[in-house]
């Protein structure tokens, strides 16, 4: 009869290293998933159209040209961008368009330095066009402290202007690349390739067959240690 010290010794080996075998395992599926999503990300990008003043939810990455007034007053900036070592805000302007939609125009990179002084970015008014591409709001990474300081965001939201503004006519933002008010284009879409993920799952996968194997021959080696 095994003794219940050794008896628990090797119970504890195979929880263990099943729990490493079905981690790695629920990883590499996870992986396997968000390359399935990335596939559809960037089908959905290539196919997006080309729209002229939609009256309709714009679809990711879709190139869209605007006309309308810049609500200059309302202008805030998102904080530390980098462009060529140079530091930074992105000028952050909602647009009021032809049909009165509300829009939030990221119009380019403004060069401020290290210093902390608001800055400031010219306008134009009047009627004024731009053209750019259309990201889906997406939910930020982790907040330290609350996003707005004066006006400087740390993430890019719509949240800051709905106190005044009310609720933007559709969720994103256009990054402007030309037109009107157009500082220096930074913002460029970041999709990982689907085949890094499916190397990630792989790796996973193989992982969990190592932990499999460890745990079986590791396990006949206690047995026959614990074997009376």
């Amino acid at each position: 009869m095994i003794k219940p010290s050794r008896q628990w010794r090797f119970l504890s080996w195979y929880v263990f290293w099943s729990l490493l075998v079905a981690l790695g395992t629920c990883l590499g599926l996870w992986q396997w998933e968000r390359a399935d999503d990335k596939r559809l990300a960037i089908a959905e990008r290539e196919s997006a159209p080309a729209m002229i003043a939609p009256t309709t939810p714009p679809a990711q990455g879709a190139d869209i040209t605007l006309q309308g007034e810049y609500l200059a007053e309302h202008t805030l900036y998102l904080d530390n961008r980098i462009v060529d070592g140079r530091i930074g805000v992105a000028v952050l302007t909602p647009l009021r368009d032809s049909h009165g939609q509300l829009w939030l125009v990221q119009r380019g990179f403004l060069a401020t330095g290290p210093h902390r002084r608001p800055p400031e970015a010219a306008t134009p008014s009047g009627r004024v066009e731009v053209t750019g591409e259309w990201q889906k709001a997406q939910a930020g990474g982790p907040l330290y402290g609350d996003n707005r300081e004066g006006s400087r965001l740390q993430q890019l939201s719509l949240e800051p202007w709905q106190p005044v503004l009310g609720a933007f006519s559709y969720a994103g933002w256009l990054h402007a690349e030309e037109g009107d008010g157009v500082l220096t284009p930074w913002w460029e879409a970041s999709v990982m390739p689907p085949s890094r993920h499916v190397g990630y799952a792989f790796q996973w996968w193989g992982l969990a067959l190592a932990a499999l194997a460890v745990m079986f021959i590791g396990g006949l080696r206690l047995r026959r240690d614990t074997s009376p």
